[in-house]
């Protein structure tokens, strides 16, 4: 398939002009509306409040967190009522601004962590009300022992005993719960059954785990193919994977490194992400990047640049997916920054 070009370039909209990466978060509520994520009120509600004092992100945790707050407790108001499909709604959105709050909260603290339980809580407390999609929780494990918590979800629209399933994982700075939110709907009810996984470095693996990002994701990958080849409704030889920003470094190498994949999407292209940091701690601050510099730190385990791009080393396609053999789609903005 040829790349297809843009129209043209665009200016696009940001909420805040001044500050990228909270105008990339607010862009992402934005777009998470469609799927009942968010509340297009809501977010502007606490854009507004915010826009005082931009790039404080004591504030922005605050505020996002106070929402979380008044959503869930919209919840629980109408799950004592009985409405449960209402109250599922208001969990639904109550996890997002609990996740979104604790995006750039650095380092991470107890608050940071409550908060990130809190959004657990509220997406597990969706998934029991809501009458669709069919969920179940589970654990990844992989071969070292890292424990990755999962959603497994069942395919709709299909009367195949074993439809194709789809492994997805994270980006950077996201989670199984927004990836889930995202792309659940439009995977499922096209007959594909999908296994949304905190992968190491992300979500729940690396909050409560303490499972760091790594280069050899085909940990993950594989652990999850171990996994789904043992279900008796799926069927192991149509399984494919996908995977967000970041994430289109994780499904390529999981993908080449790991036969069993018979088809690899990567949502946002990674070649390089040691060159990616290296041009981003080289300029001081002044590249666009969608987490604080801190964030990486953490993840990585790294409390230096130096060990950073050290870590970072093998964080490289060129090699690697050569070794590819199932068909691939990359997707990715022109204008992406």
């Amino acid at each position: 398939m040829p790349p297809v070009k843009a129209t043209g370039k665009a200016t696009w909209f940001t909420y805040f002009p001044t500050d990228y990466r909270w105008s990339a978060s607010i862009c992402m509520l934005i777009s998470a509306a469609q799927w009942g994520g968010s509340d297009i009120g809501e977010v502007d509600r606490v854009g507004r409040a915010i826009s005082k004092k931009i790039g404080d992100d004591e504030l922005w945790f605050s505020e996002w967190t106070k929402m979380g707050g008044r959503v869930r407790a919209l919840g629980m108001g109408e799950e004592k009522k009985g409405n449960l499909l209402s109250a599922a709604a208001h969990y639904k959105r109550a996890c997002l601004y609990y996740q979104i709050g604790d995006r750039f909260r650095q380092p991470k603290d107890r608050k940071a962590f409550s908060a990130f339980r809190t959004s657990i809580d509220c997406f597990h407390r969706y998934l029991r009300l809501t009458d669709r999609p069919r969920t179940e929780h589970v654990t990844i494990t992989t071969h070292d022992g890292e424990k990755l918590p999962a959603y497994f979800v069942h395919a709709e629209n299909t009367r195949k005993a074993r439809p194709t399933a789809v492994v997805l994982f994270d980006g950077l700075d996201t989670s199984k719960e927004i990836v889930f939110i995202r792309a659940a709907d439009g995977l499922i009810r096209r007959g594909m059954s999908c296994l949304f996984v905190d992968g190491p470095g992300t979500g729940e693996a690396i909050r409560f785990h303490k499972s760091y990002l790594r280069y050899d994701y085909e940990a993950a990958g594989s652990a999850a193919i171990d996994y789904l080849e043992k279900r008796k409704d799926v069927n192991a030889r149509k399984i494919g994977i996908m995977a967000v920003s970041l994430g289109g470094y994780y499904a390529p190498r999981c993908a080449s490194m790991d036969k069993r994949y018979k088809a690899c999407v990567a949502w946002g292209a990674s070649w390089d992400y040691r060159a990616t940091w290296k041009g981003r701690f080289d300029s001081a601050g002044k590249a666009a990047q969608g987490v604080p510099t801190e964030y990486i730190h953490w993840v990585l385990n790294a409390k230096s640049q130096e060990k950073v791009l050290q870590k970072l080393e093998n964080f490289r396609l060129d090699g690697v997916v050569q070794k590819m053999r199932c068909p691939f789609l990359l997707t990715h903005g022109e204008d992406d920054r």
